[in-house]
């Protein structure tokens, strides 16, 4: 396995679609993102927002299967 990896987004027409869902995901948990840098959030905020991303595209592809 390389060691160059980064987080970049392989299909980059996705951005902006992830991001949409992120600010839904955050909205809907009470946690406010601002536009850009948002490096004033808890681990925990920060955190429950990625693993609610997470549980949601899991369901959605098992609801796929």
């Amino acid at each position: 396995m390389s060691s160059n990896r980064s987080n970049r987004i392989e299909v980059p027409e996705a951005k902006e679609a992830l991001n949409r869902f992120k600010n839904e995901v955050a909205s809907e948990l009470g946690v406010n993102l601002k536009e850009g840098y948002n490096g004033d959030l808890t681990s925990r905020e920060a955190g429950s927002i990625g693993g609610e991303m997470v549980r949601r595209m899991i369901k959605k592809q098992e609801e796929q299967m």
